[in-house]
């Protein structure tokens, strides 16, 4: 699927997208959970990963009001087993 940066947006059918859906995304400026990966933004030509896209939760972890992170590879830290450390300065 097109993406509005118009790179890709992946099959979420891939085993290997599906394995990193499982894992927790952390603002490590705040310690901030910002949800679960739901889908990965890959330059075709590059052949890379450009962006990881994480559903913004809710109260109580629903009723998500549709928006989502768009979080840019660069600012990825650490990938762990559970877990992505990543690095974002949300503005006040």
């Amino acid at each position: 699927m097109l993406c509005p940066t118009g790179r890709w947006k992946t099959d979420v059918q891939n085993p290997a997208v599906r394995t990193v859906q499982k894992n927790e995304v952390i603002n490590c400026c705040d310690c901030k959970k910002l949800g679960y990966i739901d889908d990965l933004i890959i330059d075709d030509c590059k052949g890379c990963i450009e962006a990881l896209v994480v559903p913004e939760v809710g109260m109580c972890n629903f009723f998500g009001d549709g928006t989502e992170y768009i979080i840019p590879f660069s600012c990825i830290k650490r990938i762990g087993p559970d877990l992505i450390l990543v690095e974002i300065h949300e503005e006040k």
